[in-house]
């Protein structure tokens, strides 16, 4: 039975979305983009536009797993404050809907996209791009970020899911 991943790279203003579809070791991309909020807003009114956002893509690709980067410390506390926020109310959103969720660093999705921790965003779209077999690459940046969740999480996620069964002999 395939798995939809859906990927969350959070941020206020733009918060990437990635849905992925996998069937096996085929994977089909199925949507992305970004949830925008004004800077100007109610921080509340910002943060209930992408909760919104982010429910009704759960609502209607029914994700098997949820994928969202790892907040990280900034130089600038606004912007992960905010990134924070959003980052809280993805995994909630999961628990809520009882979907399984990873969390990933923006090094380890780049590391299991690219083979690079290192990689510049281009790369990062680029290689996207090919592993989903689309013609033209995912923009901005924060949808193709969130496509490289949803991927590291397809190989990262499922082969600890494999190693733990091995190990519990399916008990958890």
């Amino acid at each position: 039975m395939p798995s939809v991943i859906l990927g969350v790279d959070p941020g206020l203003t733009r918060c990437g979305f990635g849905v992925v579809r996998v069937d096996g070791n085929a994977l089909t991309y199925v949507t992305a983009g970004v949830i925008r909020t004004p800077a100007d807003d109610p921080i509340e009114a910002r943060l209930l536009a992408v909760w919104n956002g982010l429910a009704a893509l759960v609502e209607e690709h029914q994700p098997t797993a949820m994928s969202v980067e790892r907040v990280y410390a900034q130089a600038n506390v606004r912007t992960v404050m905010g990134t924070a926020q959003v980052s809280g109310l993805a995994l909630t959103l999961a628990a809520a809907r009882e979907i399984p969720v990873a969390t990933y660093t923006p090094t380890e999705m780049k590391a299991a996209v690219t083979g690079h921790g290192r990689a510049e965003k281009a790369q990062v779209i680029a290689m996207v791009q090919r592993l989903l077999k689309l013609k033209e690459p995912v923009k901005p940046a924060d949808a193709s970020d969130a496509l490289g969740l949803a991927i590291c999480h397809c190989w990262r996620g499922t082969a600890q899911a494999r190693i733990a069964k091995a190990v519990t002999g399916g008990r958890r």
